[in-house]
C-alpha cells in the first residue's frame, strides 16, 4: 500500500465554503488538500444568479437562516460579514451592483468570484484535486486517512464541504450525511427548500395560468415574503414561493395575498365609486388578464359590482388576501436550490464548525443544517462558515 501524502487538514468539496476554508487555512500557513469529484472547482458558484452569482446580501443576519439551532450561525455569521467579503471583491477588482433586497451580483461572470476563491487558495499554496472521486475515509490514531482518485492522503484534520443533496446534476450527493453518522453525528432530516411547489386536485386548474407571474406576499406558519410568485405547469414558483417552501411541511397550506398593497374595504370602494364596472375588469387593473379571469371565476361575483351584496364583496376580499394554496408536494432536490437540514448544529462547535465528539473533524457549509433565505444568504452562511473552520485548523 503506498504512503499517503501527509497534510494539515484536507477538505472535501471544492465549492463555496471548501475552497474559502482553504484559502484561510493555506493562508495561515497550513498544508491544505481540497478534493472534489466534480471535473471543476465551484460548480454551483457558476450556475448561480443566471451565471453573475448573487454571492451575499447586505441584510445577511441569524433571522434570515433556518436551523433547528436558530442561533448557532450567530457566532460565524458577525465575524465575516458581506462587507469582510465585498472587501475581498475589491481587492480582485470584481465588479458589481445591488438588485432588490440587498442581493448583490458580479457585473460580470460567476466565474470571477470562483477565479478570486482559486487564486487565493494559490497564494497560500493550497493542493487542489479535482475529477477524484472519494473512495474511502478512515481515522485512527488521531489522523484521518482518505483514498480519492488515484491519491492516497491524510491528516489531523478533515473538513466535510459536500454540501447537500440539491442539484444532482451537478454531482450533488448526500455523502456529507453518511459520513457525519459514520464518524456519530446526528443528521436533522434532509428536506429540499428553495423550491417550486406542486399543485394536485382541483387546484391543478390553476395550472392552465403557466407563465403568469404577479407580485404577491406569501405566507405559510409564520414566515411572509413579499415578492412575485410564477405559475408553472406543475403549480407555484417565483420567489416568493421559493421562500416560503423551505418552511412549508405536508399537510400545511400556503397563502397568497394576491394584492398586498391594497388597503381592506377596497372593493366596497369600489363598487361605491365605480357600480358598473365587474370584478374581472377590476382585478385586470392590478392583475394579469389571465390571473384576474381566473381568481373573479373562482370567486364567483359575475354581476356588477353595484348589485353585489356588500357581504360578497368582503367574502372576495378575505379570498384574495389568503388565497389557501395546498401543495401536494415540492418539486424535489432536482430542483431545489439548497437543502434544510443535514449535519446537526447540537454536535458542532459555532465558534470553530468543530465536531465535539471527534476533535479534528469540521463540517461547513451547505452540508451543516443551516439554510438560508433565498437572494445570497447562503453563500454568506458558506463563506462565514469556511472563514470560521479556516481559522481553526
Amino acid at each position: 500500500m503506498p504512503v499517503p501524502a501527509s497534510y494539515d487538514a484536507i477538505i472535501l468539496g471544492a465549492g463555496g465554503a471548501g475552497l474559502m476554508c482553504a484559502a484561510i487555512a493555506a493562508g495561515r500557513g497550513r498544508q491544505v488538500l481540497v478534493i472534489d469529484h466534480a471535473p471543476e472547482p465551484g460548480r454551483k458558484i457558476l450556475i448561480s444568479g443566471g451565471g453573475r452569482c448573487n454571492f451575499t446580501n447586505i441584510g445577511a443576519a441569524p433571522d434570515r437562516y433556518l436551523s433547528a439551532n436558530p442561533h448557532f450561525a450567530r457566532s460565524a455569521l458577525a465575524r465575516y460579514t458581506p462587507q469582510d467579503f465585498l472587501e475581498l471583491v475589491a481587492k480582485h477588482r470584481i465588479a458589481w451592483h445591488e438588485k432588490t433586497l440587498g442581493q448583490l451580483f458580479c457585473d460580470g461572470s460567476a466565474r470571477q468570484i470562483v477565479a478570486m476563491l482559486l487564486d487565493e487558495c494559490a497564494a497560500g499554496g493550497a493542493t487542489i484535486r479535482c475529477n477524484a472521486p472519494i473512495h474511502s475515509v478512515d481515522h485512527a490514531d488521531g489522523r484521518f486517512r482518505v483514498s480519492a482518485g488515484e491519491m492516497e492522503a491524510e491528516a489531523p484534520a478533515l473538513v466535510v464541504a459536500t454540501g447537500g443533496p440539491s442539484i444532482p446534476k451537478l454531482g450533488a450527493t448526500g455523502f456529507a450525511y453518511d459520513l457525519a453518522r459514520r464518524f456519530g453525528l446526528k443528521v436533522v432530516e434532509p428536506r429540499p427548500a428553495l423550491v417550486p411547489l406542486t399543485l394536485g386536485g382541483e387546484e391543478a386548474l390553476f395550472r392552465s395560468l403557466s407563465g403568469v407571474a404577479a407580485p404577491v406576499e406569501a405566507r405559510c406558519e409564520d414566515a411572509a415574503f413579499r415578492e412575485a410568485a410564477l405559475f408553472t405547469h406543475k403549480g407555484l414558483s417565483g420567489p416568493a414561493i421559493l421562500q416560503v417552501s423551505s418552511y412549508w411541511r405536508h399537510g400545511q397550506a400556503v397563502l397568497i395575498d394576491f394584492l398586498p398593497e391594497v388597503a381592506p374595504g377596497w372593493l366596497r370602494e369600489a363598487k361605491r365609486q365605480r357600480p358598473r364596472v365587474r370584478l374581472p375588469a377590476l382585478l385586470g387593473e392590478r392583475l394579469p388578464a389571465r390571473l384576474a379571469d381566473t381568481l373573479a371565476e373562482r370567486i364567483g361575483i359575475a354581476v356588477e359590482l353595484g348589485n353585489a351584496p356588500d357581504r360578497k364583496l368582503e367574502e372576495a376580499e378575505r379570498l384574495l388576501a389568503g388565497w389557501s394554496f395546498a401543495p401536494s408536494g415540492t418539486e424535489g432536490f432536482a430542483k431545489a436550490e439548497v437543502t434544510v437540514g443535514g449535519i446537526s448544529t447540537a454536535d458542532l462547535s459555532q465558534q470553530t464548525m468543530e465536531a465535539r465528539k471527534l476533535p479534528g473533524l469540521f463540517a461547513i457549509g451547505e452540508a451543516v443544517d443551516v439554510t438560508g433565505w433565498l437572494g445570497g444568504y447562503n453563500f454568506q452562511w458558506a463563506w462565514a462558515s469556511g472563514v470560521a473552520a479556516g481559522q481553526a485548523l
